[in-house]
């Protein structure tokens, strides 16, 4: 690579080489490296996860990570997405050992397919009651229409 298309950034203290043909060759970070990230939960308490780094955006003032990670607590698993920029607190990112890994893939998509479940009750719970709402309170537009229509014939004649 020559000089001209790279260039050496910051970011909240991580070194990034930026091959500014693809904006994909960062130091010793990729997009698609396995990383860890170490976020603030409240007070002085810490959680890691494992995440992925998804994108770069060379914005001339803020030039940010993108890394998605997966948040797993005992019965949900959910995907998130951190911005990691010169403005960043109480974030940090490492790269992710092998064996760093802090959850069974089967588990993490049992739970996944646990929360789409979830969800798909609630959409048809949503639509029964649409049903329902249409067809017991139907006479009631049905009679509301009817007078409005009443009402505007004798207005006009």
């Amino acid at each position: 690579m020559s000089d001209e298309n790279k260039r050496v950034i910051e970011i909240n203290g991580v070194k990034l080489e930026i091959d500014l043909r693809n904006c994909k060759v960062v130091d010793n970070f990729r997009v698609g490296d396995n990383v860890k990230l170490l976020t603030k939960k409240y007070g002085d308490t810490f959680e890691d996860h494992a995440g992925v780094i998804v994108g770069f955006d060379e914005f001339k003032e803020r030039p940010t990570i993108i890394v998605a990670y997966l948040e797993v607590s005992y019965s949900e698993a959910s995907i998130k997405f951190a911005y990691i920029n010169k403005d960043s607190k109480d974030i940090e990112m490492v790269k992710a050992n092998e064996n760093d890994i802090p959850f069974n893939k089967a588990r993490v998509l049992d739970m996944l397919d646990k929360g789409i479940a979830v969800k798909e009750r609630e959409l048809e719970d949503a639509k029964h009651k649409k049903a329902h709402f249409m067809e017991w309170f139907s006479r009631y537009f049905h009679m509301h229409d009817k007078e409005t229509v009443a009402i505007g014939k004798e207005t006009t004649n």
